[in-house]
């Protein structure tokens, strides 16, 4: 006869029905609705440690000291550090704007000039003034009659020097008989006779005597007209030198009362060693100023496309211009690529080819961010490798340097330009999931030296009276932000309970609000659907009964497949070996529980305890290690005076898709002893939890989803009265349960129990006491512990009987292995 174990001690065993569920009292916030509740300060709550690591990282001024903002999606994060920098930054002087203009000296390295906040574009709109009233000036001055005059004088003088040199030489040639033809070949002699030109023909009838006369005469006439042409080159060149040095003084003296004001407008040398080199190149390049608009074909207009793009160095390229900006700039990149964050070299297509210019550089985010703050992703961050790498460099040497990506790569360059870099003070707050930080801590040397402040945001805050208030103020604010109506203190509550759940501990309220907030407007629209003015419980209740419904149909498909028997589970009546595991099956952000049937045999053997999932390839390593410590309890618990010859299959009926973990350890360990023993299992009592090697029950995630999943088969089956789960006792805390569940337990049509050992969960499955160790060292009778070992007993036993053990062997291999055993 079993030794049965008292009603009372089993009673004692089930969780009350008060700690079910934490209750939150609506009479716990001192006003009506949230439009008395005092709005929220910090834009956050319940991240304390976040919020300290976030203002010393903000303020800490050395380099290095760049935040990771660490924490799971919903948390806030995201919203929190950009209003805190935010915030943060308006207290923060502006910074300078940042310009791009000509470098006459070096053409290829384009200058950075720095202004103060708003004045960059005031000085590129002085410089484009300039450039017009150069064009001006230079076009009235060359134009001018004066200018024309002393031009004209000018030349008329080094004209009548030449003439000099000219009159000088026919004045040589008339005296020998010679005439002096200029032709463009050169200068012709030409001899005379009777003050007449001598003709070719005349010339050869004179005799040969007369003829070399002649030709000696004109070769000296030669020699003179040479170095009269040379005489004359030299005043041609003098004039030249001498117009461009007019044509320069005329510009200067154009211009100059044009660039006076600039000079004693602006102090800064690098400014002024700017301005003086552009007025110094506008003199030098006058002619480009005095060409007259005309119309011109499209052909012409091309072959002076050059000529015009000369212009573009006499512009400036305002890169960065805070004259917008109140405070220090925060910047929040979306998609920190390459280009997007260090900016980049546009192109034109001019006759066929691709050129650029220093007009042609674009700032990125961390030019607009210089000064203050820059927020990205870190995710997004590191799906650009290169933008990644150049982020290092660039916060190492604290400037910003824009250079063509493909010439960095090894590629063509389509570009000679290196812009000046400049110099970058920033302070970057990355966003990422704790994988992110984890990876990047591990694999990069460079990631603590740069992002020294890790800021951390919780998954849950205490579940408490000041949280509550808190609470309160975030819907208010919310719901300000959101146009959202007021939330009665019921509503608050229901919110209040939700969040507990989402944090999956009585003590603790979640801190993903992202979550919550959709809660709140999903529940604002049943409010307003139902004519409210207010949101109540109702509201907060019908809400979340929609997302469940928009989100459970494979839930209920399955639970229907049970219903009509496609999925075999028994929720009433006894079995040997078989008992009803839980488990959570997750589809989006949606988790429901399942019921599963695990079955075990047993048999004698040495092949252990077979997890069939694991042959046949669909049982993770978690779940494969709870198996093994199965064997480690069975061992230690039965084998101390024997061996055990025991074959076990584990098996989840009915599944076909991968499993793990290893919170079904316990309840696949109540069928090996319900099989080992023969004593059943009562069916309408589901199990979940793992287990260590000394049978002690440890907790495990999902519970609430795990019981009422099984209550809702039940309750489809009908329930009995009888039915409930066994869970450890460390999830009591975490319970959060429905209150269709409650109701249940508070009939008595369902139970929940809690169990810190295997005695004690096999006790609850059969009725039967597990047993102790007695005064011999063996299990009391009639136990269930006492049956398991006398079968496990007889199982030794049998397992050494020599008839057991007799092998069908080839004579020939046995005489084979004793030659080898004697040497022969």
């Amino acid at each position: 006869m079993w030794k049965t174990v008292d009603k009372d001690v089993l009673d004692k065993r089930k969780v009350p029905a008060a700690r079910l569920r934490a209750w939150i009292d609506p009479a716990v916030f001192p006003f009506e609705t949230t439009a008395e509740a005092e709005p929220l300060h910090d834009g956050i709550i319940g991240q304390d440690r976040a919020v300290r690591a976030m203002e010393f990282g903000l303020q800490v001024r050395q380099a290095g000291y760049n935040l990771f903002v660490m924490g799971p999606p919903g948390t806030g994060k995201t919203t929190y550090a950009r209003t805190k920098v935010a915030q943060l930054a308006q207290s923060k002087p502006t910074p300078a704007d940042w310009c791009y203009v000509y470098n006459f000296t070096r053409p290829d390295y384009p200058l950075a000039l720095s202004f103060p906040a708003g004045e960059g574009r005031v000085f590129k709109a002085y410089i484009d003034e300039l450039f017009r009233g150069i064009e001006r000036a230079i076009r009235t001055t060359f134009s001018g009659e004066e200018y024309e005059k002393q031009r004209q004088y000018t030349v008329q003088n080094f004209n009548n020097r030449a003439q000099e040199f000219w009159d000088k030489l026919e004045d040589k040639a008339e005296q020998l008989n010679f005439v002096l033809e200029r032709t463009p070949e050169g200068i012709a002699t030409i001899p005379l006779v009777s003050g007449e030109p001598m003709s070719n023909e005349a010339f050869s009838q004179l005799s040969k005597e007369e003829q070399e006369a002649w030709e000696k005469k004109s070769k000296q006439i030669e020699q003179e007209a040479a170095e009269t042409l040379r005489q004359v080159h030299l005043v041609e060149k003098e004039m030249a030198q001498a117009v461009s040095s007019m044509n320069k003084d005329s510009a200067r003296h154009a211009i100059y009362h044009l660039f006076q004001p600039l000079y004693n407008l602006y102090r800064d040398e690098q400014v002024q060693t700017y301005i003086k080199a552009y007025e110094e190149n506008v003199i030098e390049n006058h002619q480009l100023f005095r060409e007259q608009e005309k119309e011109e074909d499209p052909m012409e207009s091309l072959l002076e496309t050059d000529r015009k793009s000369m212009y573009h160095r006499y512009r400036v390229n305002v890169v960065v211009d805070n004259s917008e900006v109140d405070g220090a700039p925060v910047v929040f990149e979306t998609n920190p690529s390459y280009y997007n964050l260090f900016g980049r070299m546009e192109y034109r297509s001019t006759l066929g080819t691709m050129t650029t210019d220093f007009t042609m550089i674009k700032s990125g985010a961390l030019h607009l961010a210089n000064g203050g703050y820059l927020i990205m992703q870190a995710g997004e961050l590191l799906r650009n490798p290169y933008a990644w790498h150049v982020l290092k460099r660039t916060l190492k040497a604290a400037s910003i340097q824009i250079e063509n990506a493909a010439e960095e790569q090894g590629l063509i360059a389509a570009s000679g330009l290196k812009p000046e870099p400049i110099p970058l003070q920033v302070k970057v707050v990355l966003i990422g999931d704790p994988d992110v930080y984890r990876a990047l801590a591990e694999w990069d040397d460079d990631f603590y030296e740069l992002f020294q402040v890790n800021v951390e945001f919780d998954t849950e805050m205490k579940n408490e009276q000041a949280n509550h208030l808190a609470f309160a103020s975030f819907v208010r604010s919310y719901g300000e932000q959101e146009g959202l109506r007021p939330f009665h203190r019921s509503a608050l509550a229901e919110l209040i309970e939700h969040s507990v759940r989402l944090a999956e501990d009585q003590r603790k309220l979640t801190t993903g609000f992202q979550a919550v907030t959709r809660l709140l407007v999903e529940a604002e629209f049943w409010a307003e659907r139902e004519g409210s003015d207010i949101v109540y419980a109702q509201h907060v209740r019908r809400a979340l009964a929609e997302q469940e419904y928009r989100s459970n149909g494979m839930d209920e498909r399955m639970r229907e497949m049970i219903e009509d028997g496609t999925i075999m589970v028994d929720v009433d009546g006894e079995r040997v070996g078989q008992i009803n595991g839980l488990a959570v099956l997750q589809i989006g952000e949606y988790a429901f529980g399942q019921p599963h049937r695990i079955t075990a045999q047993t048999f004698i053997g040495r092949s252990g305890i077979i997890n069939i999932e694991r042959e046949t390839s669909l049982s993770g390593q978690i779940h494969h290690k709870g198996l093994l410590i199965l064997s480690g309890y069975l061992a230690g618990k039965f084998a101390q005076d024997k061996p055990l010859p025991l074959s076990a299959s584990i098996t989840f009926e009915q599944t076909y898709s991968m499993i793990d973990g290893d919170s079904a350890s316990s309840t696949e360990l109540y069928a090996l002893l319900s099989s080992l023993s023969g004593i059943p299992i009562r069916q309408g009592i589901a199990v979940t939890g793992s287990v260590n090697q000394w049978g002690e029950i440890q907790p495990i995630g999902g519970v609430n989803e795990k019981i009422e999943g099984f209550f809702a088969v039940c309750r489809a089956l009908g329930l009995t009265g009888g039915q409930g789960v066994i869970i450890p006792h460390q999830n009591v805390k975490n319970l959060m349960l429905r209150r269709e569940v409650i109701e249940a337990v508070e009939n008595g049509m369902f139970h929940i129990w809690q169990v810190r050992t295997i005695e004690e969960g096999i006790e609850i499955l059969t009725g039967i006491e597990a047993g102790v160790h007695g005064e011999k060292d063996g299990y009391l009778d009639d136990t269930l512990f006492a049956a398991v070992n006398k079968r496990l007993e007889r199982m030794a036993a049998a397992g050494s009987d020599p008839a057991d053990l007799v092998i069908d062997v080839d004579s020939d291999v046995v005489k084979q292995i004793m030659d080898q055993e004697t040497g022969k």
